[in-house]
């Protein structure tokens, strides 16, 4: 695996990430997400009590997760990083969605189905950036240390 390229993928990729989070979580359906809530209540952190350091690092490590992938797969364009983030974004979320509706009382049916489609489509888009960068890295002829 070029490093190089791992890093510098998992960095756009956590950046991309935390921006679309910002754009569909924080703005686009914060109104959906907040009147189709669970039964527990007082759940949600506000702007002021999050904790921005796990926020981050989250989004930084869901990139790194992509950029891993798609390098030990051979992911390197727009189109193959779209549909391989789509997948893994759908497995992903679905995944745990389900876990925690099963155990919990944070989610909804409603929140479920919801984070579901956001998710896969935010690591579709996120997988298409990380993809086409990779794509052009390795057509400039970047090479680098291995891990």
């Amino acid at each position: 695996m070029n490093t190089k390229n791992f890093l510098i993928g998992g960095i756009v990729g956590g950046v991309v990430f935390f921006l679309l989070g910002w754009l569909f979580y924080g703005n686009l359906f914060a109104g959906y997400f907040k009147d189709h809530p669970g039964s527990a209540t007082n759940v949600e952190r506000t702007m002021e009590q999050f904790q921005w350091w796990a926020l981050i690092l989250g989004n930084l490590l869901a990139g790194f997760l992509l950029a891993y992938v798609f390098s030990k797969s051979g992911v390197a364009s727009l189109s193959s990083g779209l549909v391989t983030g789509l997948v893994l974004g759908l497995l992903f979320s679905a995944s745990i969605d389900l876990i925690m509706y099963a155990t919990t009382n944070t989610m909804s049916k409603h929140i479920v189905a919801a984070d579901i489609g956001i998710t896969t489509v935010m690591w579709g888009i996120t997988g298409a950036v990380v993809g086409a960068i990779l794509s052009a890295m390795n057509k400039s002829g970047t090479v680098s240390t291995t891990v």
